[in-house]
């Protein structure tokens, strides 16, 4: 059994999740404040990745980012940047494909804090980003950490998408899900169940450890 395919995953998912949690926890709960038309459009284009098709996201991403032209032609010539069959076009797709799994949950668990939290911290002369990291993020540990799972664990399973945007490179684009299906296509039921059984073990692990860290973790003072 060739382990690349699974530590390219490993890799991936580790990066995409870094990655939707630098930028996704901010946009989160910018999103969950007051809500606006523009705030509508942002969260309906976040959410989308969620009913589309993944071979449709990742046919647009393919156009869209195609050395060829557009805003893949215009990367390639000034910055040298190729996402198209690259590990680089696999991140981007994951981050957007697995969006909606870092900032749904933690947008919920923002709106779901009483407002005097924060009016208690300004009050006391935080700023907001004080505010923000040293009292809204404490307390909402158990959805952060159930967003961050879910984001991995998410991308782990990604075929679709990484497929149209990153082919199938052994040692670059090929992901665990990827060799699944190409040894189902060459009758290898042996290679197949094997990948198929570490990303399940890993996936199962993941969930039934943040179940019991929810379950027994000590209850917040605001519950």
């Amino acid at each position: 059994m060739d382990l690349t395919p699974i530590w390219l995953t490993l890799k991936l998912a580790g990066i995409t999740t870094l990655v939707l949690l630098a930028f996704g926890l901010p946009l989160a709960w910018w999103l969950s404040k007051k809500r606006s038309f523009i705030k509508i459009i942002i969260e309906a284009i976040i959410t989308m990745p969620l009913v589309l098709p993944p071979s449709v996201l990742g046919f647009y991403l393919l156009l869209a980012f195609s050395p060829r032209h557009g805003i893949g032609k215009w990367l390639h010539d000034v910055f040298n940047l190729q996402f198209v069959f690259s590990f680089e076009g696999l991140v981007l797709a994951s981050v957007i494909y697995s969006m909606p799994f870092m900032i749904s949950p933690v947008k919920s668990a923002f709106q779901q804090l009483p407002a005097s939290l924060s009016q208690a911290s300004y009050t006391l002369g935080k700023s907001e980003w004080q505010t923000f990291r040293q009292v809204l993020l404490p307390n909402i540990k158990p959805s952060l950490l159930t967003a961050i799972v879910l984001t991995f664990a998410h991308t782990l399973g990604e075929f679709g998408v990484v497929l149209m945007i990153g082919g199938n490179i052994p040692g670059v684009t090929r992901v665990a899900s990827i060799a699944v299906y190409d040894s189902v296509e060459q009758m290898d039921y042996t290679s197949a169940n094997n990948y198929s059984l570490v990303l399940f073990a890993i996936t199962f692990i993941l969930v039934i450890g943040v179940f019991i860290y929810n379950k027994y973790q000590v209850k917040s003072p605001l519950e």
